[in-house]
């Protein structure tokens, strides 16, 4: 994999340590989950596997790993940026062995400091279906767990005929989305970067931009979490909003009139992704935790909305394990977000959005 210079990773953090809860599963405490379980045995009582995630169902996967193995898992929860800063903050001296969360730009960033174990392959990698080993970087320093899109296009059915439904995403410039139209902040909630990059490298950096300017001058609105562009489009204030897929998954399984489209064009992957501490202090036990993850059995944890909330409905990549029937699983164009690429762009992007779309 091509590399790039970088700023110190805690620069490149800065803008994203502001995210909080707003990636899905991103949660705001830390905790330490999973006690003793009776399955303990004498080999593997003395075994603690340090775990740094920012997914939903991340304490029922440690409660599950730990009933399997015995390995004893202390879950430290927080939000994506807060959580990439403890890791670089702890960088001399580092506590975790395994860490999970969404975004691969993130991720990537953490590898370029070299605090990632690479070339370690889980046994079962080559189940990752095409998707997923599309996402998996030329160091195999990180492993993507399921993906969702950066962001759908999601309409109130209530509100709009399907005759006018938007298939891709230039439809969105048309008069019936003027002032009806909400995405979120890219500085602020961190699915949308990788929307708005997507959009700069599939249109071209020139025609992205013109084209985030043209929704602005069409009245677009910018919000800055997903909760509260679904609320305006229950409410009626928009018709249409382009949030992450998940978020509108799990609103329309609660029964809300959202219809969901992705555009033809294409929608950008956000996967989660896992990775094992280079310096890991029980290196071990994080392999056999990606490994869980990645196993079917595991796979059924995550997937299940008892345990992740909106975070269960992501898009599997390990072939035979099945999504949930509430989201759409076929015909779907997935489109791959540069990781390195996005990394060494971010600021600049950001910064072009916050000067140019939001003022």
């Amino acid at each position: 994999m091509n590399r790039y210079s970088y700023k110190k990773l805690s620069v490149i953090l800065m803008s994203i340590a502001v995210l909080g809860s707003a990636l899905t599963g991103c949660g705001t405490s830390s905790k330490v989950s999973a006690g003793p379980s009776s399955t303990n045995t004498a080999s593997v009582s003395s075994k603690q596997l340090v775990f740094y995630s920012a997914q939903g169902y991340d304490d029922a996967m440690a409660k599950a790993f730990q009933a399997k193995t015995g390995i004893k898992v202390n879950l430290v929860d927080m939000s994506t940026g807060p959580l990439a800063a403890k890791i670089e903050a702890e960088k001399s001296n580092s506590h975790w062995d395994v860490a999970w969360f969404d975004g691969d730009a993130t991720m990537q960033a953490l590898d370029n400091e070299g605090l990632l174990m690479q070339g370690w392959a889980p046994k079962d990698a080559s189940n990752l279906t095409q998707l997923g080993q599309s996402l998996v970087p030329a160091d195999k320093a990180y492993y993507p767990t399921g993906v969702t899109a950066a962001a759908a296009i999601g309409v109130n059915s209530k509100l709009l005929p399907r005759s006018e439904y938007p298939k891709d995403w230039n439809d969105l410039l048309k008069p019936t989305f003027k002032n009806a139209l909400a995405m979120n902040n890219p500085s602020v909630s961190g699915p949308t970067f990788p929307y708005v990059a997507g959009i700069l490298n599939l249109m071209g950096d020139a025609q992205g931009k013109q084209f985030f300017a043209s929704l602005k001058d069409n009245g677009m609105k910018v919000g800055e979490t997903n909760d509260v562009e679904i609320k305006s489009l229950l409410n009626g204030q928009v018709k249409a909003v382009t949030i992450q897929d998940s978020a509108l998954v799990a609103a329309k399984a609660d029964g809300n009139p959202i219809d969901i489209i992705y555009p033809s064009s294409g929608v950008f992957t956000l996967p989660g992704v896992i990775a094992v501490n280079k310096n890991a202090p029980n290196a071990e036990a994080a392999k056999q935790f990606v490994e869980f993850v990645l196993s079917p059995e595991g796979q059924k944890v995550m997937l299940d909305p008892k345990n992740g909330g909106g975070d269960s409905y992501f898009n599997p990549i390990i072939t035979g394990v099945e999504g949930s029937s509430v989201r759409q699983s076929d015909g779907i164009n997935w489109l791959k977000v540069d990781p390195v690429k996005s990394a060494q762009d971010e600021n600049d992007i950001k910064k072009w959005f916050n000067d140019a779309i939001i003022h």
